[in-house]
């Protein structure tokens, strides 16, 4: 399957790696079918959610660890059902990134995690009701400690 985006010009996708939110996501609910696209860094930094559905539509997340390592909110069982979720060990976290005109001011947000099935390909943006989880958690000065760390 062919789609075509904004950021990312025509991509070829195998349907077998479309993520399908079982209630869209928060401030887009028609919105439902979407690709995990990876930088060149693979994993490790920014990765955008496109939209299958809306071609100007491309979310950039991340793996909330990278950025704040003791993340573990908690979230009800009866959230993840629709997810189908049989390994517990199945299943990836991620974060969604703002990065405004002033980049230092990059964060994510903590409190509406977007949970992936890996057996499914089912998600779900949960809002975790629970206190030490930030909306707009900073990142910036975080990622750039992590790079000088690494040696960029």
């Amino acid at each position: 399957m062919i789609i075509e985006t904004r950021l990312f010009g025509e991509i070829d996708v195998d349907e077998s790696k479309l993520i399908k939110f079982v209630s869209g996501i928060v401030g887009f609910p028609d919105l439902t079918d979407f690709l995990l696209i990876h930088d060149s860094e693979g994993k490790k930094g920014i990765q955008w959610l496109q939209s299958v559905q809306e071609p100007a539509f491309a979310m950039p997340v991340m793996n909330p660890l990278l950025v704040k390592e003791d993340y573990n909110p908690v979230i009800e069982d009866e959230l993840l059902k629709p997810l189908e979720i049989t390994d517990p060990e199945d299943f990836l976290v991620l974060v969604t990134v703002t990065v405004p005109k002033e980049i230092e001011n990059m964060s994510v947000n903590l409190m509406a995690p977007i949970v992936i099935s890996g057996e499914t390909r089912k998600a779900n943006q949960i809002i975790v009701d629970q206190e030490g989880y930030e909306v707009k958690y900073p990142i910036y000065e975080i990622l750039k400690a992590a790079k000088e760390r690494a040696g960029e």
